[in-house]
């Protein structure tokens, strides 16, 4: 009877290391890293959330915890994928009235 080896991934993605700045994706034999200025949304993530990491299917991730979906491809290129919020902020510009 053999055994999977502790550390090994499954599911073809696994978080190796997370810094302030942001965290790397081990993807099959390649290396990504997600930086939290471009996806800002795993920044107060715990490593828990983080490296809960699924790969339903080729060039997707899921991150059940956070409810987050990405393409492989928006973190190899954010460029072409713009995160646009449509928010209002809460703080008041100078000389407007807070609401």
């Amino acid at each position: 009877m053999s055994s999977e080896l502790h550390g090994s991934s499954t599911s073809g993605v696994e978080v190796t290391n997370v810094s302030r700045q942001g965290f790397w994706l081990l993807l099959d034999e390649r290396e990504l890293f997600v930086p939290f200025a471009e996806f800002p949304f795993f920044r107060d993530a715990t490593i828990g959330a983080l490296t809960d990491v699924r790969m339903p299917h080729p060039g997707h991730l899921y991150w059940p915890q956070i409810d987050a979906d990405l393409a492989v491809d928006s973190i190899e290129h954010p460029e072409r994928y713009p995160l646009v919020s449509r928010a209002r902020s809460r703080v008041a510009e100078p000389g407007q009235s807070q609401e």
